[in-house]
Protein backbone atom coordinates (compact mmCIF):
# COMPACT_ATOMS: atom_id res chain seq x y z
CA UNK A 1 0.00 0.00 0.00
CA UNK A 2 1.13 3.52 -0.75
CA UNK A 3 0.91 6.66 1.29
CA UNK A 4 -0.68 9.04 -1.20
CA UNK A 5 0.00 12.77 -1.01
CA UNK A 6 -1.90 15.17 -3.26
CA UNK A 7 -0.45 18.62 -3.86
CA UNK A 8 -3.68 20.56 -4.31
CA UNK A 9 -1.78 23.62 -5.55
CA UNK A 10 -0.51 21.57 -8.50
CA UNK A 11 -3.82 19.85 -9.24
CA UNK A 12 -5.29 21.08 -12.53
CA UNK A 13 -8.59 19.15 -12.21
CA UNK A 14 -7.89 16.94 -15.21
CA UNK A 15 -9.31 13.94 -13.31
CA UNK A 16 -7.02 11.42 -15.00
CA UNK A 17 -6.49 9.89 -11.56
CA UNK A 18 -10.23 9.60 -11.02
CA UNK A 19 -10.79 7.94 -14.39
CA UNK A 20 -8.06 5.35 -13.70
CA UNK A 21 -8.73 4.75 -10.00
CA UNK A 22 -12.21 6.01 -9.07
CA UNK A 23 -12.22 3.98 -5.85
CA UNK A 24 -9.11 5.84 -4.68
CA UNK A 25 -9.46 9.40 -6.00
CA UNK A 26 -12.27 11.87 -6.56
CA UNK A 27 -12.64 15.58 -7.21
CA UNK A 28 -14.02 17.60 -4.32
CA UNK A 29 -16.32 20.63 -4.37
CA UNK A 30 -13.39 22.76 -5.56
CA UNK A 31 -12.77 20.29 -8.41
CA UNK A 32 -9.44 19.30 -6.85
CA UNK A 33 -8.19 15.77 -6.29
CA UNK A 34 -8.69 14.13 -2.91
CA UNK A 35 -7.93 10.61 -1.74
CA UNK A 36 -11.05 8.77 -0.65
CA UNK A 37 -9.49 5.34 -0.05
CA UNK A 38 -5.71 4.83 -0.30
CA UNK A 39 -6.26 1.05 -0.37
CA UNK A 40 -9.16 1.18 -2.83
CA UNK A 41 -7.23 -0.31 -5.75
CA UNK A 42 -4.20 -2.45 -6.45
CA UNK A 43 -0.83 -0.73 -6.17
CA UNK A 44 -0.21 -0.86 -9.93
CA UNK A 45 -3.53 0.87 -10.63
CA UNK A 46 -2.68 3.62 -8.14
CA UNK A 47 0.78 4.04 -9.68
CA UNK A 48 -0.77 4.27 -13.16
CA UNK A 49 -3.20 6.92 -11.93
CA UNK A 50 -0.40 8.96 -10.35
CA UNK A 51 1.70 8.69 -13.51
CA UNK A 52 -1.25 9.88 -15.59
CA UNK A 53 -1.42 13.18 -13.71
CA UNK A 54 -0.14 15.81 -16.16
CA UNK A 55 1.05 18.09 -13.35
CA UNK A 56 2.64 15.41 -11.11
CA UNK A 57 0.36 16.50 -8.27
CA UNK A 58 0.29 12.98 -6.78
CA UNK A 59 3.22 11.66 -4.76
CA UNK A 60 3.41 8.01 -3.77
CA UNK A 61 5.45 6.74 -0.82
CA UNK A 62 5.90 2.99 -0.38
CA UNK A 63 5.74 1.07 2.89
CA UNK A 64 9.50 1.43 3.34
CA UNK A 65 9.25 5.23 3.19
CA UNK A 66 10.73 5.50 -0.30
CA UNK A 67 9.19 7.92 -2.79
CA UNK A 68 7.97 5.87 -5.73
CA UNK A 69 6.43 8.68 -7.81
CA UNK A 70 7.34 11.21 -9.10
Amino acid sequence: AYRIIVNREKCASNAECVSLAPTVFELDDEELCVVIDPKGAKSQRILDAARACPTDAITLIDEGGEQVWP
